[in-house]
């Protein structure tokens, strides 16, 4: 893909992301995700909500952060006592309507490109508190868990779709998406969907298509030729040798056949 094309796209005022500039740290955290897509061969829609999640989730840092930091934050790198200190302020207050146990206390908060919650959570999806912050580790489980529905039990591919009117015309539902993350699609689904018109419009500027790289281990074996058949060996010294044995017993013995 032409990657030059893709942030021309997203840079662009009406673009509906970003704005005219992208940081250093924000274009890392794109370049790993677009590597990992290629790498896998995802489809564009998919990546295309992928991008729109993490854009959304790390308030469009496109680096692992930990809950409580959003785009405005002016601490991008709270201390865990920081975050713990937050979010019980905010369960004290009715912020934090659908928490029925504190899961913060004990450090198990959100952390990644996507938000991961509950030790079991980390887990499953392989991470420790502290790998959850490190950018490779968490754009493998951003894909394992939106591919494998693993935040939610919902996952990319429940949200394929053809159009109606044109059953070879492939759609997805950017809107319903966002309960492979979360359930507040009511909430947020509209503004996940056009972070992904954004994002799917960067990519098909980009000319992205992904090609599905298979490991040598699982590529078709080439076909072997089947051995030769030995040449058949000729009887020539066989015959030579009972000729000489012949002469042999006439010349000693007289004898004749």
């Amino acid at each position: 893909m032409n990657r030059s094309a893709f942030y021309a796209s997203v840079r662009q005022r009406a673009s509906g992301v970003f704005g005219t500039s992208l940081s250093q740290a924000q274009v890392n955290g794109v370049e790993a995700i677009l590597d990992e897509a290629e790498k896998r061969g995802t489809p564009l829609f998919h990546l295309a909500a992928i991008l729109s999640e993490v854009y959304h989730e790390t308030g469009g840092q496109m680096q692992p952060v930990k809950e409580t930091v959003y785009a405005n934050s002016k601490d991008r790198n709270p201390s865990d006592a920081t975050v713990i200190k937050r979010l019980d302020a905010a369960y004290a207050k009715g912020q934090l309507p659908w928490v029925t146990k504190p899961y913060w206390r004990e450090g198990w908060f959100g952390r990644g490109l996507i938000q991961i919650t509950h030790e079991e959570n980390y887990r499953k999806l392989g991470l420790s508190k502290a790998s959850a912050l490190d950018l490779k580790a968490s754009v493998r489980a951003t894909f394992d868990g939106m591919e494998q529905g693993l935040f939610t039990s919902k996952k990319l591919a429940d949200y394929d779709y053809l159009v109606i009117r044109n059953p070879d015309v492939p759609g997805f539902k950017y809107y319903n998406s966002r309960a492979i993350v979360n359930g507040d699609t009511a909430k947020n689904g509209a503004m996940i969907a056009g972070y992904a018109a954004a994002f799917e419009k960067a990519l098909r500027d980009a000319g992205y298509s992904p090609r599905i790289n298979i490991p040598a281990a699982e590529a078709p074996a080439a076909k072997k030729s089947p051995p030769a058949e030995p040449a058949p060996q000729s009887s020539a010294p066989k015959a030579g040798l009972a000729a000489l044995l012949k002469a042999l017993l006439s010349l000693i013995f007289g004898w004749k056949k």
